[in-house]
């Protein structure tokens, strides 16, 4: 039986885990770094998410960053020394083992993810921010793609979460053809949901988390599921999904008491 994660978090881990009622929280916390990604938050990212995906009570997790950025992407000091030994492939190999787990569990898990953005998301940040299942930014927030000028290709989910949101001609123009763009375009492209002011950041993504977490676990869970199915399956696979996912959130708990309260209103 999954219960609530048992991690404490200490003030000076690379990621940071709290958890109130059915809503999680991890925050970068490589302030001094932007919270750029290197090993240790990478392995810390992998095993909270983790925890996470098994717990039962929790059905929405909110991603931050702490300090002046979300998340500066890749950390390059990292990356530099790995270039400068010729040791590109051990070093990044390792580093993205543990981050695409991360994502992938990201994508994976039967609950809500939502990016939380202020200052800079660039380069693994960006992809962050827009492989959640959903973004909140401020108005100030800048969204750059870095990957471009150092000659390489996305990672970190910017593809998946970019394309499948904008298309492929958009994520081109993105990801080669723009040096940066601000919430307010994100918003426009259909990758920011909401767009607020700077102070109001963490009350609007609390608010918006708790709203999200009024829906039942297994609704969450299947909508989730069959849209992210839907692109690359044939339709009568996905609408056997579609039948099969909504006669068993039709067998919970919360779907006959929501059913007796409709039925019987006016009445």
């Amino acid at each position: 039986m999954s219960t609530a994660p048992a991690t404490v978090s200490q003030p000076d881990d690379p990621a940071l885990l709290r958890v109130d009622g059915p809503v999680a929280t991890i925050t970068l916390n490589r302030p001094a770094a932007f919270n750029s990604i290197n090993l240790a938050i990478a392995q810390k990212l992998e095993a909270l998410s983790a925890e996470v995906e098994a717990s039962d009570e929790i059905r929405v997790l909110v991603i931050e960053g702490e300090g002046r950025a979300f998340c500066a992407g890749g950390d390059l000091q990292t990356i530099g020394a790995a270039a400068a030994s010729d040791t590109i492939a051990p070093v990044v190999g390792e580093l993205l083992k543990h981050y695409h787990a991360f994502i992938t569990t990201l994508r994976r898990m039967p609950k809500l993810v939502l990016a939380s953005v202020h200052g800079s998301a660039a380069g693994a940040g960006l992809s962050l921010a827009f492989v959640a299942d959903l973004c909140v930014a401020t108005e100030d927030a800048r969204f750059t793609p870095a990957y471009s000028k150092l000659g390489v290709s996305p990672d970190g989910g910017g593809t998946v979460g970019v394309v499948a949101s904008v298309g492929t001609r958009r994520a081109l123009q993105i990801f080669l053809g723009e040096d940066s763009f601000t919430a307010q375009q994100a918003h426009e492209w259909g990758l920011v949901a909401k767009v607020v002011p700077a102070a109001e950041l963490k009350a609007a993504t609390r608010e918006f988390a708790l709203r999200l977490a009024q829906t039942a676990p297994a609704g969450i869970a299947a909508t989730k599921a069959l849209i992210y199915r839907s692109p690359v399956s044939p339709i009568e696979q996905q609408l056997d999904a579609e039948r099969d996912g909504i006669i068993d959130c039709m067998h919970t708990d919360e779907f006959k008491v929501a059913v007796k309260k409709f039925t019987s209103k006016g009445k």
